[in-house]
């Protein structure tokens, strides 16, 4: 007789509560499990999989005390969404946000190496996942993004990151402008990214304390984004092609830092 498995009730995420979300997927899962196993309420595996991967996330989430329950992939696929699940779904406490009262604890804490990211209205959220797995990557002290004019860190956000979105600090702001003024009060440079900028990125100095501001889809940063920066400069670009995805562009600005800080 065959194994059965178990059926759960589906979940419509636009009435899901705040404190709890569900993340998919078999990269996010497990990260969530290594790195934020306390915030971790349980985690749903499709059941008859054989993927060692899969078999690797039970035993790992079982070690740490998280509640593993096996169903059937219907079930996940309800759970999912249109979320990518891979067999491997978590119900998680909401991503962690940051008071920005901590953000100079943070900025002073790096001693004159800060590296902040600003992203003035990012709205794709697998754009902003990848903006934060490369700011992760590049060991970036802090993200900022404007509480109103971006996408909210959700279970896209973390999937896409790799578990970036769970290791970065990260603070919504209510008032983007107020927040580049009190980095420059803490003697944190602000260059933000303009295609008309005349400065290049590569013969402007990144090795101190800086917030490197990258603007949204479409617009770009806003004029008073912009009007709080030291400095515009630009990514030079010898092909016929005007501008860069904000990821694309987020990962080689990042990465010229830490060119610069080797």
């Amino acid at each position: 007789m065959g194994r059965s498995y178990l059926h759960i009730p589906i979940f419509d995420h636009s009435t899901m509560s705040k404190q709890n979300q569900w993340i998919a997927g078999i990269n996010a899962v497990a990260s969530a499990i290594d790195n934020d196993a306390d915030n971790v309420r349980e985690v749903l595996l499709e059941g008859g999989s054989k993927n060692a991967r899969i078999t690797e996330i039970e035993e790992n989430a079982r070690r740490k005390g998280i509640e593993v329950r096996r169903v059937t992939q219907q079930a996940l696929d309800g759970v999912s969404g249109a979320l990518r699940h891979q067999g491997a779904v978590a119900r998680y406490a909401a991503a962690k946000t940051w008071d920005e009262g901590e953000l100079a604890g943070l900025v002073e804490a790096a001693e004159g190496k800060a590296l902040v990211l600003v992203l003035d209205g990012v709205q794709d959220p697998h754009n902003l996942g990848a903006c934060l797995r490369s700011a992760a990557a590049a060991g970036a002290t802090a993200v900022v993004i404007p509480k109103d004019k971006s996408a909210p860190v959700n279970a896209t956000v973390r999937k896409t990151s790799a578990g970036a979105a769970d290791r970065l600090p990260i603070f919504p702001v209510t008032n983007l402008a107020r927040c580049l003024r009190d980095l420059q009060k803490l003697g944190v440079w602000i260059y933000g990214l303009a295609g008309e900028a005349d400065a290049s990125l590569y013969d402007t100095d990144l090795r101190g304390n800086v917030a490197l501001v990258l603007g949204g889809e479409g617009d770009g940063m806003r004029r008073l984004t912009r009007e709080h920066c030291d400095g515009l400069i630009k990514i030079p670009m010898p092909g016929d092609i005007e501008s860069l995805n904000v990821s694309v562009a987020t990962g080689v600005t990042l990465f010229e830092v830490v060119r610069q800080r080797r």
